[in-house]
C-alpha cells in the first residue's frame, strides 16, 4: 500500500528567523492539517497512544479533526491533556507517540505533534470552550471530591505542576498552586525560548486553570514567604513538581570570569525578563560578538540559537560526535540552518580572562571516544597535545541540572536518592504519605510529556490516597 509523503509544517526561511525571536515553525492551515490527517490509519489496536506519556486517544481526535468536527476534536484533546497547544510545539513526539506509529514502517509517521498544535490553537482562535470529560477518561472515579472540602497545594508550576492542577481541578477539589517567580509556568517560560514556544501560547493555556477552581500564587516561594509547616498543616495533599533548577557547572578554571553564564541565568534573562528586547524591559543581558555554548542537549540548542539572534557568532562544543546528542534532531538541523557553528569530540579545559577579569577565549582539548560509560554512551578520552583555543566574549555552560537541595530538606523525613531527587511509588507518593512528587524533580532533567504524565499519575495517587484517608 502507498503512503502519502508527510506534509511538514511550513517554517521562516532560516536568513529571516535568524534575525527575529517569532516562532521557526508556523503550523498547519485546516486543509493541509486534515490531508495529513487522512494519513492516519485508524489502527484496530493504536500503539501510538501506547508512546504517548498522558495516554491521548490520537486516532479519535484525528478522525475527527478529518471529518472537520473540530469542537469535538479539540475536546477529545483536551479531556486527556489539558496543554495541547504547548505538548504539540515542544513535545518529542518522534520518540514517543510518532516513535510508535506503525506508518514508520512504511516511511514517514503522521505528524501527531503539528495536528495537536492546529486543533488547540484552532480552538483558541475560535473561543471554543472544552467540556469536562474527566469521568469518562480517568480511569479513578473521583466523584466523591465534589462533595469534599479536600484541599491540595502544588508547589511548583511547571509542567508536572499543572497537569497535576488540571487533573484535580477536573474532579471538583480545590487547589492552590505556588510558583516562586512572578509568572507560572516553570521551564515553559523561563527555559524554552519565545521561537520554539510563544509566551502567548504558555499564558493562554495556564489561564484555563482558573475554570477549575485551581488558584494560582506567585511570587511565593515555599521556604521563605511560607513555611513547609504550614503546608503540611493546611492541606490534605501536597504535590512537589519544582523541576530541575538548579545549574551544574563544570569546575573549569576562569569559571569566575565576566561572561561566563550558567545556561539557567541566561535563558532565563532572555525568556522569562526579555532581555532581547531590552530597554523596553528592564534586564539587560551582556553578549558580545562571539559566544561559545558548551553542551549537547535542547537546553544548549536553545542558548545557542537565542545567542545568535542577539546577534553574536556562535559555535556549540561538544565532547562526543553529533550521534550522540541527545537534543532533538529537529533543533540541530534548525541550528544548522541558521549557521551556528558546531565543534564535536571537543571539550574546554580553560576559560582565558583579560586584566581586567572578562573572558576573551576558550581552551579546548580535542577528544576520541573510548569504551561506553554508566549511561551507555561511548566515554570520551582527551587526545594529548591536541590544546586550541576559540575566541569568545561570553559563553555559556549548558550541561544539565540538579535538583533544589533547600526546599527538599525543609520536609521532614523526605526521602531521596543520592542525587538528591524525591523518591517515589509508581503513583508520585513520597515517604511522607501525604505528598506527592513528580517531574524533572524525581526523574532528574528529562522532557515536558514525561513530566506532564508523571503529573497526571499523582494526581491518580492522590485521589486514591484522600478516598482512603
Amino acid at each position: 500500500m502507498a503512503v502519502k509523503d508527510r506534509i511538514q509544517l511550513p517554517e521562516q526561511s532560516p536568513v529571516l528567523r535568524r534575525q527575529n525571536f517569532d516562532e521557526v515553525t508556523i503550523g498547519y492551515t485546516l486543509e493541509l492539517a486534515q490531508e495529513e490527517g487522512k494519513r492516519c490509519l485508524q489502527c484496530k489496536v493504536p500503539t501510538c497512544i501506547s508512546g504517548c506519556p498522558v495516554g491521548i486517544d490520537i486516532p479519535r481526535f484525528i478522525k475527527e479533526l478529518v471529518n472537520g468536527n473540530l469542537e469535538r476534536s479539540f475536546r477529545i484533546l483536551k479531556s486527556y491533556n489539558y496543554l495541547p497547544s504547548i505538548c504539540g510545539r515542544v513535545c518529542p513526539q518522534e520518540n514517543q507517540c510518532e516513535g510508535s506509529c506503525v506508518l514508520n514502517k512504511l516511511g514517514k509517521p503522521v505528524n501527531i505533534g503539528g495536528l495537536e498544535r492546529f486543533v488547540a490553537d484552532w480552538a483558541a482562535a475560535n473561543n471554543v470552550e472544552e467540556t469536562n470529560e474527566a469521568e469518562k477518561n480517568n480511569k479513578t472515579s473521583a466523584s466523591f471530591a465534589k462533595n469534599k472540602l479536600d484541599k491540595i497545594a502544588i508547589i511548583g508550576t511547571g509542567p508536572s505542576g499543572l497537569t497535576a492542577a488540571s487533573e484535580l481541578g477536573k474532579f471538583g477539589f480545590t487547589v492552590h498552586m505556588y510558583e516562586a517567580l512572578h509568572e507560572p509556568g516553570g521551564v515553559l517560560v523561563y527555559g524554552i525560548p519565545e521561537f520554539r514556544l510563544p509566551k502567548d501560547v504558555v499564558k493562554r493555556e495556564i489561564s484555563d486553570l482558573a475554570k477549575l477552581n485551581v488558584e494560582i500564587h506567585k511570587n511565593s516561594p515555599i521556604g521563605y514567604a511560607i513555611t513547609v509547616d504550614e503546608i503540611l498543616e493546611n492541606y490534605d495533599a501536597i504535590f512537589i513538581g519544582v523541576g530541575a533548577g538548579t545549574p551544574k557547572f563544570m569546575g573549569v578554571p576562569g569559571s569566575e570570569l565576566n561572561g561566563v553564564y550558567s545556561a539557567n541565568e541566561f535563558l532565563t534573562r532572555i525568556n522569562l525578563m526579555r532581555a532581547y528586547k531590552f530597554p523596553e524591559y528592564d534586564t539587560p543581558i551582556r553578549i558580545g560578538n562571539r559566544v561559545v555554548v558548551i553542551g549537547g542537549g535542547n537546553t544548549a540548542m536553545d542558548a545557542a540559537r537565542s545567542a545568535l539572534r542577539l546577534g553574536a557568532q556562535v559555535t556549540i562544543v561538544y565532547r562526543r560526535t553529533e550521534v550522540e546528542m541527545p537534543a532533538r534532531r529537529a533543533e540541530i538541523h534548525h541550528a544548522k540552518e541558521e549557521g551556528i557553528e558546531f565543534q564535536f569530540l571537543t571539550n574546554p579545559v580553560r576559560y582565558i580572562g583579560d586584566e581586567r577579569g572578562n573572558l576573551i577565549g576558550v581552551e579546548c582539548i580535542r577528544m576520541e571516544l573510548g569504551e561506553p560509560d554508566e549511561s551507555g554512551r561511548r566515554r570520551p578520552v582527551p587526545v594529548k597535545g591536541s590544546n586550541f583555543v576559540i575566541q569568545a566574549d561570553t559563553l555559556v555552560e549548558a550541561i544539565g541540572t540538579e535538583a533544589n537541595r533547600f526546599l527538599l530538606s525543609q520536609f521532614p523525613d523526605l526521602k531521596t536518592n543520592k542525587y538528591g531527587y524525591i523518591v517515589t511509588n509508581e503513583y508520585g507518593q513520597t515517604s511522607i504519605p501525604k505528598v506527592f512528587a513528580g517531574g524533572d524533580i524525581v526523574t532528574g532533567s528529562a522532557t515536558v510529556i514525561l513530566a506532564m504524565g508523571a503529573g497526571k499519575k499523582a494526581a491518580e495517587g492522590i485521589m486514591k490516597y484522600l478516598e482512603n484517608a
